[in-house]
């Protein structure tokens, strides 16, 4: 824990914003830093809560040590919180910038509204870490002679790959896009968390003997039986990015999009490269001088309301068909699960307008091309409602619903029948493979993150990716001192 009495004297306070009208013109990070002092005095306010939710199932995927790094924060500590930090969590600087924070609705504190500021002080341990010179590459000191192919480059795939080489294994991770990194990448807009987070995780893994083979399709350019067969374990990491259909008519309308192609465009483009590739073929879609239309509630709805008013859109609409969330929610029947409420994005606070209990009727046009959204309100059955049709002006639309289980080219189209997958609740088609020993139907054929638990958070990647390697390291070793 942190001070005794630290919750009571200090008031909670986390990153501050450029203001809006400035952070739009740009697609780098907005966050303002806080002080070392600061971050001390937010770590203080970590109190002896006795059962300390914010690192259990409840709270951290990644079990970070929560209060332990709070308290090593706020006696000064940096070196032994960095490497407390570290020793659950590949990529704090990733987590610390992009995760909703679910530790923070877990902790005691929310009781009263007034949580520990968790995810600034790991942002700052993470930054520190970098200032210090803690970043960098860590090889094996003995190698195992044993080989592993990682298939795709995410959270998930980086995670195993650097527990994975940490251990003495030859990873070889391959990976379909220009560069590594997946969508946390191509996905995730830079004004979230600028790229150079991610070169340099790979410059220090490249350093630990982690070889990354970018611009390969496993499953078009190099068949899985062929890595099957030259390698000891190979490891799916392909993630989820097929997107669930809408089921809206006129998605054929020139203006209408899914979200994914938008924002991995957009990522190409501040990257400087060319915004074309192999699995995101689209013309080039911006939306300066637009009026845009969003249909979906979720985080990759608000990164393209964040993208569309950096790129110059006129007006940003967002449509959720959920009800409008109360303000507050009732925190003897949620608390320390993740509560449905009220919650505005930096992205919607830019001057989104939102409209909720609103289902997407129709995408109208003319000659082929978008000119309206049709919408109606709903009952709390979600059912439109006869007689309060209208239509949004729509120049630009986006859907973002989500997403429904890995893209069936490739690999899965190259395997067919041998590799089992189910449909999950949410009807996406998933690999099958437990949580213990993350095997698939395919003999030495393991698979982890949102290709085997569905689309979800890079925090529940990284677990995901560090218990497969685990997994693998048992598989090839007999035994594993990695941890779970």
């Amino acid at each position: 824990m942190g001070k005794v009495t630290g919750f009571l004297e200090i008031d909670r306070q986390v990153h501050k914003y450029q203001p809006a009208a400035d952070r739009i013109r740009h697609f780098r990070e907005f966050t303002l830093p806080m002080s070392d002092k600061e971050v001390e005095k937010q770590a203080a306010r970590c109190m002896d809560c006795g059962i300390p939710y914010c690192h259990g199932p409840t709270g951290c995927p990644v079990h970070n040590q929560i209060p332990d790094w709070n308290d090593l924060v706020y006696n000064g500590d940096w070196d032994t919180a960095i490497r407390n930090l570290h020793s659950t969590n590949n990529f704090p600087e990733w987590t610390g910038r992009i995760c909703p924070a679910p530790c923070e609705e877990a902790c005691t504190l929310n009781l009263e509204d007034v949580p520990v500021a968790i995810k600034t002080v790991e942002q700052a341990i993470a930054d520190k870490a970098y200032e210090t010179g803690y970043v960098r590459s860590q090889p094996a000191e003995h190698k195992t002679g044993k080989t592993v192919a990682i298939i795709g480059s995410g959270p998930a795939g980086m995670a195993a790959a650097q527990q994975l080489g940490r251990a003495g294994h030859d990873v070889h991770v391959y990976e379909r896009e220009s560069r590594p990194g997946g969508l946390m990448r191509y996905g995730i807009p830079d004004f979230k968390i600028e790229k150079h987070h991610v070169d340099t995780r790979v410059e220090q893994m490249e350093g630990e003997g982690v070889t990354f083979y970018c611009g390969v399709n496993v499953g078009v350019d190099k068949s899985v039986d062929e890595l099957l067969g030259a390698y000891d374990a190979v490891l799916y990491c392909g993630g989820s990015e097929k997107p669930r259909p809408a089921g809206i008519p006129g998605t054929e309308l020139a203006g209408v999009h899914d979200a994914m192609p938008y924002l991995v465009q957009q990522n190409r483009r501040v990257g400087g490269e060319d915004i074309q590739s192999v699995a995101w073929p689209s013309a080039p879609i911006l939306a300066g001088g637009k009026h845009v239309v969003v249909v979906g509630g979720g985080d990759t709805a608000s990164d393209c309301v964040g993208t569309a008013f950096r790129q110059g859109a006129v007006r940003v609409t967002q449509l959720d068909i959920r009800p409008q969330p109360p303000e507050k929610e009732d925190k003897l029947t949620v608390w320390p699960y993740w509560a449905t409420k009220m919650r505005t994005s930096s992205s919607q606070a830019e001057g989104a307008e939102r409209e909720f209990q609103v289902a997407t009727l129709e995408f109208v046009g003319e000659d082929g091309v978008l000119t309206g959204v049709k919408c109606s309100e709903v009952d709390e059955k979600r059912k439109p409602i006869a007689g309060t049709e209208f239509v949004i002006r729509a120049d630009l639309a986006f859907v973002a619903i989500g997403f429904a289980g890995p893209a069936e080219t490739g690999l899965l189209a190259e395997l067919g029948d041998r590799l089992e997958t189910n449909v999950d609740g949410r009807r996406s088609t998933n690999v099958v493979a437990n949580d213990r020993d993350y095997m698939t139907s395919v003999d030495k054929l393991f698979t982890a993150g949102d290709v085997r638990r569905g689309q979800s958070l890079v925090v529940w990647a990284i677990r995901e990716g560090r218990q497969a390697a685990h997994a693998i390291d048992k598989f090839l070793m007999g035994t594993t001192v990695l941890p779970r």
